[in-house]
């Protein structure tokens, strides 16, 4: 039996089984989906993401919220580590802080707004903490996707903006 499993046939039967689950599993990598989106954020299929605070929602695909978790990364990571926030720990990115923002941050627009413009959390003044974004570094459609990755996020990653990562 032993001899059976790691003859040539039985190599060939494994590597052909590894072979079909890739090629199964290919689309969502040719289509350039990060894997934890589908695992954390839960797209499999383009969700709904709050657009602005009267509740409007828009879908966002699976490669909405990979791109913006790209963005996120090159842009975003160094101070907000799994929705943390390095500089200011009391200030994280979950869903209940950005809820309780001046004005609340806890939908597209008022993201979008945010990163536009970053204000302190209780809207006072100007911070500097976070970069401006212009629509000269990113397009309205990028920033609104860096958005919908970060809001999702809090909506669904264990963990995310708080101090307990599981």
């Amino acid at each position: 039996m032993l001899r059976r499993l790691f003859s040539v046939r039985g190599l060939l039967t494994v590597l052909a089984a590894l072979l079909a689950v890739m090629v199964a599993t290919r689309p969502a990598w040719a289509a350039g989906v990060d894997p934890y989106v589908f695992r954390y954020l839960k797209a499999r299929e383009p969700v709904p993401v709050e657009m602005d605070a009267q509740g409007q929602t828009r879908l966002f695909s699976a490669s909405d919220l990979s791109a913006g978790k790209r963005l996120f990364e090159e842009s975003c990571i160094n101070c907000h580590v799994g929705g943390a926030t390095l500089p200011d720990p009391s200030v994280s990115l979950s869903l209940n802080t950005l809820k309780g923002a001046t004005p609340p941050r806890d939908n597209i627009n008022a993201l979008v707004a945010y990163l536009r413009q970053p204000m302190t959390y209780d809207g006072s003044d100007t911070t500097f903490w976070c970069r401006q974004v212009p629509e000269s570094w990113l397009s309205l459609q990028e920033v609104e996707n860096l958005a919908a990755f970060v809001l999702r996020a809090a909506q669904t990653a264990p963990g995310w903006g708080t101090q307990k990562f599981d």
